[in-house]
């Protein structure tokens, strides 16, 4: 019997590599780099469901990866490793996402209303209707780069609703803004709880959260620490934020230093290991049980660093480009260059053609 859910995210996991400059990123795209390149783990293992209908609050400190994982659901990052399950069209509302610095207001709406699939006939329909909700008055016409933070959040989240996508995911959309437009948006978002949307509100508010979330998850520095009833995980949260803020300046540094060593350590063979133990355990007589999660794990992650078979290809091209550019200089043709190779190391200035005959 197929599960009933709107999100399902299982054993994700994602790294990032911590580059110095763009050339050790150069060399690590084409995997020719000859030093190790330090790796940070903003999530560590992430498993959760979301309900149709439900509204999940993710809560946690500032790097904790509620961002990250707000990003992987919506598709704009891929994750490193594990299962993630979207039955429906997303539309995320934060305040860098999804805007483009050089275009208009104007510009903006229509195209991300054209990425979600809309028609210009539709977008004309509406396009009224979102300028009224973001209520930015002339600015509408000015690029984006000239927005406050504000204006940008305003922005954002108008056609991120008018769009009406299945699931909302909203990231800190709410931390700024005037309380007028926060209200505006507070009733949005439970018009579309009343609707039976699905939303994920990430924010470090407890009383936005308390107040708009069913359920709650609590991602404490790439691990899911707690998820749950509303009152409960806050409740848990809460206590650890008055437990962190008695800790002397040095009692915090230590804390943070050793969380973050965790990040940095975490080692995916450790963790794949662990989850095949584990399902190995709960299943005795499963057969195959490695290969399982190791598809679990890889099947639908989308790779950041070229393949072996694309690597070979890379270099077979460059290799063919740097030959006919070479024939080009020399002054002979190809025929003469593939008979007598020697050639290409004494360039001639008469063009010789081939023999016609």
């Amino acid at each position: 019997m197929e599960e009933n859910y709107k999100v399902k995210v299982q054993n994700v996991t994602k790294e990032y590599d911590l580059f110095k400059t763009q050339s050790e990123k150069l060399r690590s795209f084409f995997a020719i780099s000859k030093h190790q390149i330090p790796h940070f783990w903003s999530l560590m293992g992430i498993s959760l469901t979301i309900q149709p209908g439900e509204t999940l609050g993710l809560i946690g400190v500032n790097g904790s990866g509620k961002s990250t994982l707000s990003n992987i659901i919506s598709g704009i990052i891929p994750q490193t490793t594990g299962y993630v399950d979207v039955r429906g069209d997303t539309s995320i509302v934060a305040i860098h996402a999804g805007l483009r610095n050089n275009l208009t207001g104007r510009e903006n709406i229509r195209l991300k209303s054209l990425m979600q699939g809309l028609t210009n006939e539709e977008i004309d329909e509406m396009m009224p209707d979102i300028i009224a909700f973001a209520d930015i008055g002339d600015f509408v016409d000015q690029p984006v780069k000239s927005y406050s933070s504000g204006m940008r959040s305003r922005l954002g989240f108008a056609i991120a609703v008018h769009i009406n996508p299945d699931i909302l995911i909203i990231d800190e959309a709410l931390s700024v803004g005037d309380d007028t437009f926060y209200q505006k948006c507070v009733d949005k978002i439970t018009e579309f709880k009343q609707e039976g949307k699905t939303i994920i509100f990430v924010s470090h508010s407890l009383k936005q959260i308390e107040m708009l979330c069913d359920k709650v998850a609590w991602i404490n520095y790439g691990e899911l620490k707690m998820v749950g009833e509303t009152k409960e995980v806050t409740t848990k949260y809460r206590e650890f934020t008055k437990w962190f803020k008695k800790l002397s300046k040095k009692e915090k540094h230590d804390f943070e230093t050793e969380r973050k060593n965790v990040q940095k350590n975490f080692s995916i063979q450790n963790y794949q290991k662990q989850v095949t133990e584990e399902m190995q355990k709960a299943a005795p007589q499963e057969k195959n049980v490695h290969s399982k999660v190791h598809r679990l794990f890889y099947s639908s992650v989308i790779s950041e660093k070229m393949s072996v078979g694309n690597q070979l290809l890379t270099w077979a091209v460059l290799l063919v480009v740097i030959f006919f550019c070479l024939v080009n200089i020399s002054g002979y043709s190809v025929g003469h260059v593939l008979n007598d190779p020697s050639l290409l190391m004494h360039p001639s200035d008469v063009l010789h053609l081939p023999d016609v005959k």
